[in-house]
């Protein structure tokens, strides 16, 4: 018989999540020298808290909303490649609808490689931790899981098309890349029988299987590059008993749980960008 967890409070646990992906308006670029001629190309960066700086514990600005920081896999490639002027779009909090909406608008003609990295603020994940958190039963986290996989086979895939569509028209010249979610956790790994169970958490990174392959093949229709960061990520999830590359539920850090730490950015997601861009 499963050891019975004790229930956090409901609205501690509320303001955990929202944190997590916080909605919120578009806000002014960053932006990094060299511009214009002087640059030998121009990258431009949209997303939601995936590809800012949650989980750094790192910031611009920690009293804005976007929670952008200096850490974050983006900011280090542009850092790299300083011959490339940077435009960051990105904001925590965004989902694909409003990539489209708000930050497509900061796309120009000359950018030559534009990443995008969001979804899974569309198919309700943060609900989803929530049910899995709070819950006693397996089975509404399990149900919760598959509403959101029910979500993202069923209505993302047209939002999608219409932001990657969006992308292109921008910036038709751009070589553009799709940046995917790693799974979250080791199944029968290092953290036993604490925190969630073996099946919510194998529950969750279904969700982040799916979500990775409507992302994958959308890719792939609109002519763009999928980032797929599970295979560098896996070794290092929560429970894995390595060096970790994603926060766990940390109650002392309620906004930067769930996300990339600076391992994640650094290690995990700039080679992987690298790998792809050169």
């Amino acid at each position: 018989m499963r050891p019975i967890r004790a229930r956090r409070p409901l609205t501690s646990l509320l303001t955990a999540m929202a944190a997590v992906c916080l909605a919120v308006t578009a806000a002014p670029a960053a932006q990094a020298a060299p511009t214009g001629a002087e640059a030998a190309g121009k990258y431009i960066a949209l997303g939601d808290s995936y590809a800012v700086g949650p989980g750094t514990r790192t910031y611009d600005d920690p009293n804005d909303a976007c929670r952008r920081g200096p850490l974050s896999y983006p900011r280090l490639w542009a850092a790299q490649h300083t011959s490339y002027s940077f435009v960051e779009a990105s904001c925590s909090g965004a989902t694909a609808a409003e990539v489209k909406s708000q930050q497509v608008p900061q796309l120009s003609a000359d950018a030559t490689l534009v990443t995008v990295q969001a979804g899974g603020n569309d198919v309700g994940f943060v609900s989803v931790l929530q049910t899995c958190i709070l819950t006693l039963d397996d089975k509404d986290c399990v149900a919760g899981v598959d509403a959101a996989k029910a979500a993202a086979t069923g209505v993302l895939p047209g939002t999608l098309a219409d932001t990657y569509a969006a992308i292109k028209g921008a910036a038709p010249g751009a070589r553009v890349v799709v940046v995917g979610y790693p799974r979250l956790y080791k199944i029968g790994g290092s953290c036993g029988i604490l925190g969630l169970s073996d099946a919510e958490r194998s529950a969750l990174n279904s969700a982040a299987d799916v979500l990775n392959t409507v992302l994958a093949q959308q890719a792939a229709n609109a002519g763009f590059t999928f980032l797929d960061p599970r295979p560098a990520f896996d070794p290092h999830t929560i429970c894995s008993g390595n060096t970790t590359w994603v926060t766990s539920l940390e109650w002392d850090k309620l906004n930067e749980s769930y996300h990339p730490n600076q391992a994640g950015h650094r290690d995990g997601y700039l080679p992987a960008l690298n790998a792809i861009t050169g």
